[in-house]
């Protein structure tokens, strides 16, 4: 069997760490997260981390680096686990996906996480970790979208799943997708 790369897709707040959370512990599988790039290099410049620095470095990486940093950065990691299937987490731009698509081929399935802007924007003011206003929510659903073209593999992927119910339902969606998949 090749290596399968699961990317779990979605806007802050759709549910992609619930879902990842969810394969992890259920399945034994190993996550690699795109946002540990950004974090690397916060943490290297020594910022407070924020979603003013995030969004700033994480243009920046790409502005110098080019579109694929993060692709290859993630690929990077990928190729040195030895599990047969890895779990990709916050994989954002159009760009990022096609690199995923070319090295993978078949073995590379999108899941696309879908809630509303209400139910995320509320999700995302409870977090405990980074918690956003619907207005800062907003603002960075637009700049993923704009400057990362972060809806372009959303809308691609290869399942989209429903997080507006119960996590059971999530959940339910998610096993239905893996069992079609192994």
């Amino acid at each position: 069997m090749s290596k399968k790369i699961i990317a779990i897709l979605g806007l802050p707040g759709s549910g992609k760490s619930e879902a990842i959370n969810y394969l992890i512990k259920k399945y034994n599988w190993p996550k690699v997260y795109f946002g540990e790039v950004t974090f690397d290099e916060m943490r290297a410049r020594r910022l407070e981390i924020n979603e003013k620095n995030e969004r700033e470095v994480r243009e920046d990486l790409r502005a110098k680096y080019g579109q694929l940093h993060y692709a290859k950065q993630v690929i990077k990691k990928i190729e040195d686990l030895p599990s047969d299937v890895v779990l990709v987490e916050s994989l954002y731009s159009w760009p990022e996906y096609l690199e995923f698509k070319n090295k993978f081929g078949d073995n590379f399935i999108a899941i696309t996480v879908y809630s509303s802007p209400k139910t995320r924007y509320e999700r995302l003011g409870k977090r405990s970790v980074r918690p956003l206003t619907p207005e800062e929510g907003k603002s960075r659903d637009y700049s993923q979208i704009e400057n990362l073209t972060q809806a372009n593999p959303i809308a691609i992927a290869d399942y989209t799943v429903i997080n507006e119910d119960s996590l059971e339902y999530l959940y339910r969606q998610l096993d239905q997708i893996i069992k079609n998949l192994l």
